[in-house]
């Protein structure tokens, strides 16, 4: 490369953006990419595309996945077809020559009377244009028979007046006399053509003693007027076992059907046949997962209490907890009695040791480790050991079995727990019961929250929620006010300018808008003599003078001067109050 056609970058000792600014570091270099100064706009924004080209048969897969732009999308499995050369030069088809329009065939060209003078000369030589030449008759009386009067004879067989097309389709008979034309050979009419009235009994000549004609053979078909019977009909014995019989399919249907269509659960690959790789292979790079779930972060969990990992073991201590839950029920009739079993020796808690006794006495073998967990599991206050309401709530079932206390207990559990917080354990079961039952304990998993509150339960929910006004908004507004609506809207404009009505108007909608007035009607600002026009109008009576001292008020309010009909409206309702207040308004008290 020469010395006039090299690219210099800037110095970095000065910087480019030397005597613009003040730099306040200067001892760090400043990010971002150095341009260089004096390149066209088109340089900057189509870069050179200094990739290296691509191999033939990689270029055949991205001219069908991701052609180039402007280029046609070529199936890879034709991309080398010499065919398309050609296909691209060939025409199909024979080409139609311009025949006459219909202009020209309505309307032809005017001849001359040369050319018209040739036309008859040619038409002239036909028997036809001799015997009837163009606009006189056909003269053909030379063929009739002499003598005869052309003025009085006429051809043909005279037809006889007989009655109308009505007579014959509704001939002025009776009914009894139709009825009786109609049986004259009906009898015959029966055994030629099998033709049978509409409800007529088949006599078939039976002579046997037993017979009567009266009697009705076969069973009566069910009849119901909303047609639930109709369906059965119409629908055939062998096309509901054909619903429930598995369909077969051709193999080579269902294998294009998998390769063109996609199938739920698996993933579309139309081009698999072509790859040569496995059915399990993976493209790309496998991501390891975190560490932590979605509701670790949520619930602000520390690292050692994280859940993700640990479904099999949680999944574990509950098979464990439904085992004992069992046993206590079978075994005992209230929560005391197998309290007590577990606690054999009255401390009033059940520790990791008693834990482990029972579950070998239940034929339940655990190690040490799941103990520990089954325990720190069902320690809700985090003492070490299980009381009695932790054991009701998590190794037996409180609902179904009786406390074994009574309802106001006297005596406590052991001599180291007090009166009251015995009585503060149990609760009644329902208001109208007099039953108690150990109060109910919450298996809660998330050691960083206790009783925690939702967003919606905070910010307007209810009536003296947090206020969002100083809150900071984020994305576009629904409501774009910043901008103003275009005079003519298009159909598929679907923003909100502010001019359209909330949910509340939709819902409740005022009754101007049935009269096609509008809430920004109330709000433009209108001229003196147009706002005069509109009360006097609506039949509000005001003298000049009142209405100059309104409309000077209703000025002062805005710091505009602006005027609108509802501005106008407020002022009169507030002298309206202030009279009624002062009792000079007819309707004051």
């Amino acid at each position: 490369m020469s010395s006039e056609t090299q690219v210099r970058l800037p110095s970095l000792n000065g910087g480019i953006y030397t005597g613009k600014f003040k730099d306040w570091s200067p001892s760090l270099r400043p990010a971002g990419k150095l341009t260089v100064s004096g390149d066209t706009a088109e340089l900057c924004m189509k870069p050179k595309n200094d990739r290296p080209p691509s191999a033939d048969i990689i270029r055949r897969f991205r001219a069908t996945v991701r052609p180039d732009a402007g280029q046609m999308r070529v199936f890879y499995g034709r991309a080398q077809d010499p065919h398309q050369q050609w296909a691209a030069e060939m025409t199909h088809g024979i080409n139609t020559t311009s025949s006459n329009t219909a202009g020209e065939l309505a309307n032809p060209p005017p001849k001359t009377l040369f050319n018209q003078r040739k036309l008859d000369r040619k038409e002239n030589i036909y028997a036809s244009h001799i015997r009837a030449p163009l606009g006189i008759s056909h003269e053909q009386s030379h063929g009739l028979p002499r003598g005869l009067n052309r003025d009085q004879f006429t051809f043909g067989i005279p037809t006889e007046l007989d009655i109308g097309a009505g007579g014959l389709i509704n001939p002025n008979k009776t009914y009894a006399e139709v009825e009786a034309e109609s049986a004259v050979g009906m009898e015959l009419y029966r055994e030629t053509h099998k033709n049978f009235d509409v409800g007529e009994k088949l006599h078939r000549g039976y002579t046997q003693p037993s017979f009567f004609p009266d009697k009705k053979f076969g069973i009566p078909t069910p009849h119901n007027n909303e047609g639930i019977k109709v369906k059965k009909t119409l629908k055939w014995m062998h096309e509901t076992e054909q619903e429930k019989a598995t369909k077969i399919v051709s193999k080579r249907v269902d294998d294009f059907r998998e390769r063109s269509q996609p199938i739920l659960g698996q993933v579309h690959d139309p081009i698999k046949d072509t790859l040569k790789v496995g059915p399990d292979h993976t493209y790309g790079i496998l991501a390891k997962p975190d560490e932590y779930g979605a509701g670790d972060l949520m619930h602000g969990r520390a690292p050692s209490n994280y859940l993700r990992g640990k479904d099999r073991q949680r999944g574990v201590l509950a098979a464990i907890r439904q085992h004992l839950k069992k046993a206590n029920f079978h075994n005992f009739t209230d929560l005391v009695h197998a309290f007590r079993y577990y606690d054999k020796d009255g401390k009033g808690v059940i520790d990791i040791n008693d834990l482990r006794e029972v579950c070998i006495q239940y034929h339940l073998p655990l190690e040490p480790e799941l103990l520990e967990q089954l325990l720190d599991s069902c320690d809700a206050n985090r003492d070490g050991a299980i009381d009695y309401v932790e054991f009701s709530n998590f190794l037996n079932w409180k609902d179904k079995m009786k406390s074994g206390l009574p309802d106001k207990p006297e005596t406590p559990l052991n001599s180291s727990r007090s009166k009251s917080a015995v009585s503060d354990d149990l609760v009644r079961k329902s208001v109208h019961s007099a039953e108690s039952t150990p109060r109910r304990l919450k298996l809660q998993i998330d050691k960083a929250i206790g009783d925690h509150r939702t967003s919606a339960n905070m910010i307007n929910a209810v009536v003296g929620g947090i206020s969002t006004r100083d809150y900071r908004t984020y994305g576009v507004p629904t409501i774009r006010t910043d901008i103003h609506a275009p005079r003519i809207r298009r159909v598929d404009d679907n923003k909100n300018y502010g001019d359209e009505s909330d949910a509340y108007g939709l819902v409740n909608p005022s009754i101007f808008s049935r009269r096609h007035v509008y809430e920004k009607d109330f709000l433009l600002p209108r001229t003196k003599e147009e706002l005069k026009s509109i009360f006097h109008n609506i039949g509000v009576q005001m003298t000049g003078e009142m209405f100059e001292q309104v409309y000077n008020t209703a000025a002062k309010q805005n710091p505009k001067g602006h005027v609108s009909v509802e501005s106008i409206r407020g002022v009169i309702d507030d002298i309206q109050a202030h009279q009624v207040m002062t009792g000079q308004h007819p309707m004051a008290v």
